[in-house]
């Protein structure tokens, strides 16, 4: 897989326990409807009518209104001038809300024509955000922490998934069985994500610390190779890529969720200048995001074929992996609490030469989503 590919419609990393993380593993290749609309405002019917008809009359008449308003509420009145965006994710299904936005035409009804560049990780997005490459990356909260620390000057506008998805898994036949049998071991974990996060901490309960293993940098993609080359002991990696290595290896593994039920939070983000002259753009995107987000939640199935589709999926995998995703646009106010808590322990760790917990809420602009769905806004500002 290349590191990027493009689609229409629509790796700098940070070293992690930077005493002994070492070079990466070379690759080898919308508004409600009218007040009453909904209601059945026919005369009640005349003697002799049948009342069992008349109620599938009401049903029916209903069931049309109720399609009329969600084709309203999903229209645009936009007029103007069709801008091109481009976002920069990793292919997954993460993104759904997006997919659902291009694959629907919401985008284009908002006069925007969207192009999707794929990463191999929301860290490698941002790294292209700030090369210019995109104008929208979709990444975690981890990736935004790191970045700010490192006085990068982005902005979070919305959040389209909240979710648990990342795995520590080691091989068996290195007589790995508990946790601190990774003790003196290599692990391979693409450093400058929130993976490098979660498995800090998970190794830190498990009672490892930085200095008792060596990390080394292994791109998701390429975590399945890594593992079987024998270039790691054990890998940190998330579905599709974990799917690959229990397909190679079935029974050989042993697998640990490291979330610790902490959710991760896929962000839209963007550079400040940019978001600073894009405001417009910015609500209209959010706008599309809003009413994919409608029709997510009313067709659940076709939302699936949507993804299915986009990422080459079948139904076994959509159907274990769908219920680890919470779809939603908002803004929220763990999301500060996860940023400070990462941030923490990139201070701890010495991770960076900040000393100070930025305030996060400096980063976080809520005027995009307080215009077109206020309620989602749950942040204390």
């Amino acid at each position: 897989m290349s590191q990027m590919r493009s689609a229409e419609f629509g790796m700098a990393t940070k070293s992690s326990w930077k005493e002994t993380a070492k070079k990466m593993v070379p690759h080898p290749h919308s508004a409600p409807p009218p007040e009453g609309e909904g209601d059945c405002d026919v005369p009640p019917p005349s003697r002799g009518r049948s009342g069992r008809g008349w109620g599938i009359f009401c049903i029916l008449t209903l069931l049309l209104l109720g399609a009329f308003s969600f084709w309203s509420c999903s229209k645009s009145d936009y007029s103007g001038k069709v801008e091109s965006v481009t976002i920069g994710a990793p292919a997954l299904e993460t993104n759904a809300l997006i997919y659902i936005a291009g694959d629907k035409g919401y985008f284009e009804r908002n006069g925007l024509n969207v192009t999707i560049k794929e990463y191999d990780s929301g860290g490698a997005a941002v790294s292209g955000l700030m090369r210019n490459e995109i104008d929208i990356a979709i990444a975690s909260e981890f990736v935004m922490v790191n970045h700010l620390l490192q006085q990068r000057e982005i902005r979070a506008f919305g959040s389209i998934n909240k979710f648990e998805n990342m795995f520590l898994i080691a091989r068996k036949d290195r007589k790995i069985g508990k946790v601190i049998d990774l003790k003196e071991r290599r692990i391979g974990v693409p450093l400058g994500t929130i993976a490098a996060f979660y498995l800090g901490r998970y190794l830190t309960v498990h009672g490892l610390g930085p200095a008792d293993v060596t990390i080394l940098n292994v791109r998701p993609d390429y975590s399945a190779d890594a593992i079987a080359g024998g270039n790691v002991d054990a890998v940190v990696t998330w579905h599709p890529y974990l799917d690959r290595i229990t397909d190679r290896y079935g029974g050989g593994i042993i697998v640990w969720p490291i979330q610790s039920s902490q959710l991760t939070y896929w962000n839209i983000i963007g550079r400040a200048d940019w978001t600073g002259t894009h405001r417009e753009t910015i609500n209209r995107f959010l706008r599309s995001i809003s009413v994919a987000e409608e029709y997510a939640s009313l067709h659940p199935d076709e939302t699936k074929g949507v993804v299915k589709m986009r990422l080459g999926y079948n139904d076994a995998y959509i159907s274990k992996v769908w219920g680890d995703n919470q779809f939603s646009l908002s803004l929220d106010q763990s999301l500060i609490t996860a940023m400070e808590d990462e941030a923490r322990w990139m201070i701890k760790n010495k991770l960076t030469s900040q000393k100070k917990i930025p305030d996060f809420m400096n980063y976080i602009d809520v005027d995009g989503l307080k215009a077109v769905k206020p309620e989602a806004v749950r942040i204390i500002y």
